[in-house]
Formats: structure tokens, sequence, C-alpha cells
């Protein structure tokens, strides 16, 4: 009996031991991803000459915040209503149209059965490999040859073909979406369109809303393909007017702080609101039945 007693003690000690083990590496990581925000945060309420003085951790006056952003609505080339705007209007409109088309096509390859359905998967995965910097030269021809740059439409219509997307979700409904509820609704005569949208989007929402924080912090963080399309001040994103504050001679770091903060909460929001769908989602798109 004591033998017994002496190893379920034994078991119970290495099980809190890897249990704090694990606590602690959850927290070292946690630090590690949190820290950039916290530093970028704290050094919007600094000066450019007390940001590269010393390191700062704690948060500064509060006249220093306000003296960053008049001096940066104050720059010609940096306007926070403008970048927002075109931010908000490319990065919903992509998210919108690449997240409802991509569910589209999961269900597609999800419900029907037609012979090149594994051939086309397979291909959306091949194009999900092929780095947009290896098209760019073809893309911007075809934009400028259908006089379309300088608009915010490449930026936006080209977001229907989302590989990635379209790969998550389909795991998704492979876990989550049964062919005898297709069939119920087929059998109480409900068009296709109307089985997408009434039955199988609901069922989606946990990973629409995984895709939704992904691609609109991937669409409003874009700088490569605003930086090539965009040329008017007009139409230019807060990335593209945050990296317009670095100059040749002199840089203030203090308005580059205070820009790139204020361009994250919006993100922040949007993960607050939809951030207790990731977990079902992540979850139930990596198990198949």
């Amino acid at each position: 009996m004591s033998s017994k007693k002496d190893l379920n003690r034994s078991l119970s000690t290495t099980l809190r031991a890897r249990s704090a083990l694990i606590y602690v590496v959850v927290a070292f990581l946690t630090i590690l991803s949190g820290y950039p925000f916290y530093y970028m945060f704290m050094s919007s309420t600094w000066t450019s000459y007390q940001i590269l003085e010393s390191l700062k951790l704690y948060p500064g006056p509060l006249e220093n915040l306000v003296n960053n952003v008049n001096r940066l609505n104050a720059r010609s080339e940096f306007s926070f209503m403008i970048g927002f705007k075109n931010s908000f209007i490319i990065s919903i409109c992509a998210t919108a149209l690449s997240v409802y088309f991509s569910a589209l096509t999961a269900y597609g390859l999800k419900v029907y059965q037609f012979k090149l359905r594994n051939a086309a998967f397979s291909f959306i995965m091949l194009v999900l490999m092929v780095p947009a910097q290896v098209s760019i030269t073809g893309f911007f021809k075809l934009m400028m040859d259908m006089g379309l740059v300088g608009t915010k439409w490449p930026l936006i219509i080209p977001a229907i073909a989302a590989p990635g997307t379209v790969f998550f979700i389909k795991q998704y409904l492979d876990s989550a979406l049964s062919h005898e509820i297709i069939e119920a609704s087929r059998i109480d005569g409900a068009n296709e369109f109307y089985t997408f949208n009434r039955i199988c989007l609901p069922i989606m929402v946990p990973a629409l809303a995984t895709q939704v924080i992904f691609g609109f912090i991937s669409s409003w963080n874009n700088y490569f393909m605003p930086s090539i399309i965009l040329s008017k001040m007009k139409d230019k994103t807060l990335p593209l007017m945050i990296a317009q504050l670095y100059g040749d001679r002199y840089t203030d770091f203090g308005q580059i702080y205070t820009g790139l903060s204020i361009s994250v909460i919006p993100l922040i929001i949007i993960y607050v609101f939809l951030q207790r769908y990731i977990i079902a989602g992540v979850s139930a798109g990596s198990v198949k039945e």
C-alpha cells in the first residue's frame, strides 16, 4: 500500500511540475509577444529625443502624446481621417469578399461530387504556395491595361481569390457540416443559395469570424500592394502614410509610435469582439471526423 501511495505521490508531483513548467512557458511567450505592443504604446507618450535617450517602459506625460498627435496632423503627408477612411474601405470590402466567396468555394468543394474536385482543391493549394511578389509584375501590367492603377479596386476585387481562407473553411466544414442537413434542405425545396446563406453560413460562424480577424488584419497592415498601386495622397492608407514619416536626415520616433499606436486600435477592437470564436474555429477546423 505504501509503495502505491508513494507512486501516486510521485506522479502527482511530476504532473504539478509539468503544469508549472507549461505555465512558465506560456507566460514567457505571452510577455514576449505582448512586449512590442507595450513598448509601442509607451513610446507614443514620449518625444523623439527622450525615446533615443533611453528605453522607456512607463508612460510619459499626456502633454507629449497630445503634441505628437498635433504634429502628426500638421504634416502635409499624413492625415488620420484620410488614412482611416481608405484603410477601412479597403479592409472591410476585401475581408467581406474574401470570407464570403471563400466560404462559397469551400462549400462547393465539400458538398458537390464532381470528377475534378480533388484536382481543383489541389490547384487551390498550389496557388497558396505562390508568393504574391512572384506575380506582381503581371498583376500590375493587367491593372494598368484596365486603367485601375491609382484606384482602390486592385486592392479589393482580387481578395475574392483567397486560397488560404478556402483551405481553412474547407477543413472546418469537413468536421462541422453533415450532408444530411444539405439533403434535408433540398428535399424541403430550398435552392442552393438559400441552403448556403441560411443554413450553412450560421454553421460556419466560428471559422468565418476567425478568418475575418486574420483577413482584416492582413488587409489593414498591407503595405506592399498599396505602395505599388496607390500614388495620390487622397487614396493612401495608414501604413503608407506612416512609412512616409521616416526621413532621410531626421525621423521623429514619437510621431511614428503615435501613428502606429492609433493605427492598431481598430485591430484591437475587432479582436476583442471576435476573439471568442478563434479557439472554436481553429480547434474545430483542425479535427477531421
